[in-house]
């Protein structure tokens, strides 16, 4: 392997490892500010951040493997770490499905959702910048995974997106039902996200452009 592709795959684990850590410290700010201004949008954000810690070290062992040999089939490890993050994702959902009809039931309302409006809009910043980032080192090394990590890594875009907007839209009018609505955009993310790394177990490669 040259020293250029050397340099860049070590580049591309190094992403990882960030993106393992900087999940790491959103998911636990995330929950913990959530819990305290009662607001499930930011705290099912959290929730979300700790399974794509999961993610994140089944994607820092694939880019160990495809430095070792691109052509490699998925290791053990990779596969099982794919069938507890699809798991994972579908209980998240499961539990914020939960967490929007009890919302309904007892017309709950969030203290505030300025902290979501705020680690919403730094997280948009961070993952975009990831994403191109991953991108071209893909690019440059001609690595389809390492350009799918990147394309899913919009994912986590859409999500701070919808979570951004919920949490506007709340502070802005007291929309009784705008943190409701805002979790239920996390359960379509998660539920997509979920599938895709069922199918991914199983072989089936996706690009998550869709």
């Amino acid at each position: 392997m040259e020293i250029k592709e050397q340099i860049l795959y070590k580049r591309a684990f190094w992403l990882s490892l960030f993106t393992i850590l900087y999940n790491i410290i959103e998911g636990v700010v995330s929950m913990a500010l959530g819990y305290a201004d009662e607001t499930l949008s930011l705290f099912g954000f959290g929730a979300d951040s700790f399974i794509e810690v999961l993610s994140g070290i089944g994607i820092a062992m694939m880019i160990l493997r495809i430095k070792r040999n691109p052509d490699s089939p998925k290791s053990r490890f990779e596969i099982t770490a794919l069938k507890i993050t699809g798991t994972a994702f579908y209980l998240l959902s499961a539990g914020l499905l939960a967490g929007i009809i009890l919302n309904i039931i007892y017309q709950h309302k969030p203290e505030t959702t300025i902290w979501g409006i705020i680690i919403s809009s730094i997280s948009i910043a961070v993952m975009v910048w990831l994403m191109n980032a991953k991108k071209r080192i893909g690019i440059k090394l001609d690595s389809s995974p390492i350009i799918a990590d990147a394309n899913c890594t919009k994912i986590c875009v859409y999500m701070s997106v919808v979570l951004v907007i919920s949490s506007l839209v709340y502070e802005l009018t007291g929309f009784a039902y705008a943190d409701s609505i805002g979790a239920a955009g996390l359960i379509y993310f998660s539920v997509s996200e979920g599938r895709e790394a069922f199918e991914k177990a199983h072989g089936k490669e996706c690009d998550c452009e869709c």
